[in-house]
């Protein structure tokens, strides 16, 4: 091999998709749906409630970074938003 390439990227896209699943969970977990199924293979309540603050957790940070990123790229979107308007 001759060449090798590396690419890393960030992406906070996910938090729309956490989003998501923990409405949807939250509603379910209010009127205790198959929450049976759960504590028939062992899990008591407080490991869901605990799952449910990792997951807000994590979104928060994301967040955070989004917040600082943005940001830094306003700058630039500024600039972008500049050069169209000149070009037009």
């Amino acid at each position: 091999l001759k060449m090798s390439a590396t690419f890393v990227g960030n992406n906070i896209a996910f938090q729309v998709l956490f989003r998501c699943i923990l409405e949807q969970f939250t509603a379910m977990f209010r009127c205790k749906a198959f929450s049976h199924w759960y504590m028939g293979e062992g899990m008591d309540e407080m490991e869901l409630t605990e799952a449910v603050t990792n997951m807000k957790d994590l979104m928060s940070e994301s967040q955070q970074y989004q917040d600082a990123m943005g940001k830094e790229e306003g700058d630039f979107e500024e600039w972008v938003e500049d050069e169209v308007a000149w070009s037009l």
